[in-house]
């Protein structure tokens, strides 16, 4: 896979929550590390994607914003 984003990150699947149109997955990218992205269910399905499955988080991002107070 060749990709211009240059965040990727390789982890494995350790959730799927599906709604009613999308899907929370969450990877476990190593090092205490977890992801969550928002993806289609159709996306879900197209990938494959199962809990145990290796999967890759891309971020390609023009900004991040997090906050705490």
């Amino acid at each position: 896979m060749r990709l211009s984003a240059r965040n990727q990150l390789k982890g494995k699947v350790v959730g799927i929550e599906s709604g009613a149109v999308n899907a929370m997955v969450t990877l476990d990218v190593g090092g205490g590390n977890i992801i969550t992205a928002t993806v289609s269910l159709a996306a879900v399905e197209d990938l494959g994607l199962e809990v145990g499955k290796d999967a890759y988080a891309i971020i390609k991002a023009t900004s991040v914003m997090v906050g705490v107070n």
